[in-house]
């Protein structure tokens, strides 16, 4: 069983910048895909970035691509999301993900495990 717990969230101005991290307990993320999904009020869950095991596959939504960065690092079984020039619409709920065919897939039906989230709010 993987545990996923996510920190770094809050509030932030427009254009401002947060660092998300997700720590894993229970099991080494070693050979486990990681990924970032969001929530807004009233909407479904959207991909955001996903990483393999070995970080040779990254893929990002339109909406964050060349904005957000996705990381890990595997020794400190912990993955990283950094976000950069911030704005009000990337307002939401951000969950880490888990799965263990490590393959860095965008569909959350692919996930097995969940954090419980962290509020990241933009203001304008």
């Amino acid at each position: 069983q993987v545990q996923l717990v996510e920190s770094g969230g809050g509030l932030v101005q427009a254009g401002g910048s947060l660092r998300l991290s997700c720590a894993a307990a229970g099991r080494s993320l070693g050979n486990y895909a990681m990924a970032w999904f969001r929530q807004a009020p009233g909407m479904d869950r959207e991909f955001v970035a996903a990483i393999s095991w070995s970080g040779g596959s990254i893929y990002y939504a339109n909406s964050v691509k060349g904005r957000f960065t996705i990381s890990r690092e595997i020794g400190k079984n912990t993955v990283y999301l950094q976000m950069n020039s911030l704005k009000p619409e990337d307002t939401a709920v951000y969950f880490c993900a888990a799965d263990p065919v490590n393959l860095a897939r965008l569909s959350e039906l692919e996930y097995d495990y969940w954090g419980q989230g962290t509020q990241v709010t933009v203001s304008s």
